[in-house]
This record gives C-alpha cells, structure tokens and sequence, in this order.
C-alpha cells in the first residue's frame, strides 16, 4: 500500500463529514461576503479533502443566547442559503434523498442544515416545522448545559431524561421528517430517546466512551442502541476526546475499530468536527478558551485540523487492513445512505 493507492482510493469515494461548524464562520462576516468567503476559504478545502456530502450545524455561541438565539439562527439557515445559492456550480443544499443522489451525482458536494442544540426554538416545539420548512433536516436539543428539552451531557450528573418538551419534540421531529442527533445529549437523555424513538437517530459527532472516559462520548450500549434503530454514529476527531494524550491519528482509528465491533460497519461514519479554523476566526484574543469541558481546546490530531487532511484517515484505514468496501463505507457511503432514506422523510399519517 502506498499513499498515491490511498488517495486514488479516496477519490472514488463519497466522502462524507457529519459535522463541519464553517457555518458559524461564514455567519460571521457581512452577509455580502458570504458567499464569495466561503468559495476562497472553505471550498478549497472541501475539495482537497474529497468532501461530497457536508452536514452543516446551526451552532449558536453563548453570546447570542438567549435574547439573540433565534435571530442568529435564522441569520446562519440564511447564509446557507446565499452561499449555496452563490456557488450552485459546487454545492447544492439538499432537503430529500432525491436532491442529495442528483447533487453528488452532478459532482457537486451536497450540503445538508442541521440544528445545534436549538436554543432559537427555546420550548417552541411549533418552530420545529418552520425550520423544517427553511431546510433545516437534521437536530440535535441540547449542547453542553440546560435546554428546554434535555440536559447536554456536561450535566450527566443530573441523571436526567428528556423533559416533557424534549418528549415532544422528538415526536414532532419524527412527524415532519427531521432526523434527531444525540450529540452533546446527555446519558439519561441518550437513553431515553433510544427508548422513545420509532425512527433511525444518529450520532453526527461522537466517539467511543469504552476508550476513553469523556461524557461527549458514547458507551457501547448507546452505540448499539443507535445502530438497533437504523442510524449511524459518526466519529468525532477532537483530539482531546480520544484520548488524554495520545494526539495521534492510529488513536482516532481506534476509535472507529471500536464503534464498528459494536454498530457493525454498515452504522458508522465520520464527524470530524474540525474547529481550529473557527474558532480562531470567531472568537476575539482576549477570549480564547484554553480549555473545553474539562480538555485542552487547542490540541488537534497532526494533518488533521480541517478538512483538507481527510484522506489521512483513507491511508491510515488501509495500513490497519481494512478492506476497500469498509473504507468506502465508512468514509461516507453510510452516512450518504442513511440520509438517502431519512432526510426530509416525514411519518406516514
């Protein structure tokens, strides 16, 4: 195997990333510059990485909350909007498994709005479905702390489950065709929607609890729960949820060893969550944080810290003896899949 065999590999394949927050970049610049800043600084790395389908979160950063919530969410659904619209030759935003296969297959990269942890919805369980009508198609209802729905899974000393709210909107969520994302949820809130859910959930970025002890991962008996309902888990590449040192890319493919010898290899996927860039580009040097939830925020896997280094995952699959059907699985044949089937899906009356 040599790198030019991993790379002649990685192009062929439909690489998909689940969780990528250059949203709240583009968000934060003058909404004339959206879509021209996203083709100079974003594009270029998308297509170094081989990036066919991107998932882009809705993350609103502390600041905006709560007053702000809902105005910088609509601002972020409407850059989307523009820069899609701006580089229709490259992307495509996609609401259905129809415009996600016509899209990949013009050779654009498909592009897919998600909600993180909603804190614009606040305990409006109504404003799901107006999102939903703006193209938001993937939702996750808590972050670190406290929502209306759910506790994040920084308060997992709590102990709690989803509040009467969370309840209903998981069921709203299933009625019009969202696909709910138990990132960031807390345990109790993981197990319950597990519990509830009659439609596939997925993971969009977390990794493997079993191997290392951080509340932002997953235990095994989630990962399972997740994969019994249909879903995916996609592997989070933040450093410093790996592993308490070890800031290597063999510690990452541990990771995604352990998450297929649980979910089996058909539910699992990538969601790297690349965010030096952004948080370089969005956070003022008086107030770099130094740590997040208890880890280093400023320690990145080598090659790694954005999406152009992609195929490194592609090279290092191969040296441990995966087989090509697998690597293309899981470097987003999965996730193209399950979003195929579910995206914009509503229940059946």
């Amino acid at each position: 195997m040599t790198a030019n065999d991993a790379l002649a590999l990685h192009r062929r394949a439909v690489v998909a990333d689940a969780h990528n927050d250059l949203l709240c970049s583009v968000a934060s610049r003058p909404a004339d510059e959206w879509s021209d800043y996203f083709r100079a600084q974003w594009l270029p790395q998308l297509h170094e990485g081989g990036v066919g389908l991107q998932v882009l979160p809705v993350f609103i950063d502390d600041v905006y909350r709560p007053e702000g919530a809902l105005r910088r969410t609509l601002r972020m659904i409407e850059a989307a909007h523009r820069l899609a619209e701006g580089n229709a030759d490259t992307v495509g935003l996609c609401g259905d498994g129809d415009d996600l296969d016509r899209v990949i297959g013009e050779g654009r990269i498909a592009l897919v709005l998600a909600l993180e942890g909603m804190p614009g919805i606040a305990d409006d369980v109504e404003l799901l479905e107006t999102v939903h009508r703006l193209g938001v198609r993937i939702g996750s209802v808590a972050h670190f702390g406290r929502s209306a729905f759910a506790d994040g899974s920084g308060e997992d000393a709590a102990g709690s489950r989803l509040t009467r709210t969370g309840v209903r909107a998981l069921a709203e969520m299933e009625r019009i065709g969202m696909i709910f994302d138990i990132s960031h949820l807390g345990a109790g809130g993981v197990d319950h929607v597990l519990e509830l859910a009659t439609r596939p959930v997925m993971a969009t970025h977390s990794s493997a609890r079993a191997l290392f002890d951080h509340h932002r991962n997953l235990t095994d008996a989630q990962i399972a729960g997740v994969a019994e309902s249909g879903g995916v888990v996609c592997v989070n590449f933040f450093a410093p949820y790996l592993h308490e040192s070890a800031y290597t890319i063999d510690t990452l493919i541990d990771h995604f060893e352990r998450v297929v010898s649980v979910a089996g290899i058909e539910h699992v996927g990538m969601g790297p969550d690349f965010v030096r860039e952004v948080l370089e580009d969005t956070t003022a040097p008086c107030c770099v944080q130094t740590t997040i939830e208890g880890v280093p925020a400023d320690r990145y896997l080598p090659g790694l810290e954005g999406p152009a280094g992609l195929p490194l995952v592609t090279e290092a699959l191969m040296r441990r003896g995966w087989r090509e059907e697998e690597i293309l699985a899981v470097l987003g044949g999965n996730l193209q899949r399950f979003l195929r089937s579910g995206l914009g899906a509503a229940a059946l009356a």
